[in-house]
């Protein structure tokens, strides 16, 4: 069994736009963290760093323009190699619908809980940039984590 980190919660941005900051370099370096490089392409590598903390490096699976991204994890100082994130969008109630995954946790530990927190302030920073034009990803001005 295995298990998987979720949230679910709306933007008030155009669907293309919240796609946008998901599914290119610019975009994940502004809600993520500012230290993202690689290809978003099918194949591509995405590099993700954190300073010291180093971080993962994500293989483009699957993209579905307005609709889905999947990636899976090939390298990661973290432990999550195998681990498989998917951010799917849809509209609903005038406003974009955002489900996230991060998939492949083997359990519940203080890992898990460390990064479920981590990502739901990061999902924060991607609605901030989509509705506000300016995330808090790592490394960037406003980060205070």
């Amino acid at each position: 069994m295995t298990y998987a980190i979720k949230h679910l919660f709306h933007i008030n941005a155009k669907r293309s736009d919240v796609f946008k900051a998901i599914s290119t370099i610019e975009g994940l370096a502004n809600w993520w963290t500012v230290h993202t490089t690689g290809s978003v392409d099918v194949e591509g590598i995405i590099k993700f760093r954190f300073g010291e903390h180093g971080g993962p490096d994500f293989k483009v699976l699957e993209i579905k323009p307005n609709e889905s991204i999947t990636w899976q994890c090939v390298e990661s100082t973290h432990g999550w190699e195998g681990h498989t994130l998917k951010i799917q969008l849809d509209e609903n109630a005038g406003k974009t619908r955002v489900r996230f995954s991060h998939s492949g946790w083997a359990e519940q530990d203080d890992n898990y809980a460390g990064c479920c927190f981590s990502w739901s302030l990061y999902m924060v920073s991607l609605r901030q940039l989509c509705q506000t034009g300016k995330g808090e990803p790592f490394g960037g001005e406003g980060f205070k984590r």
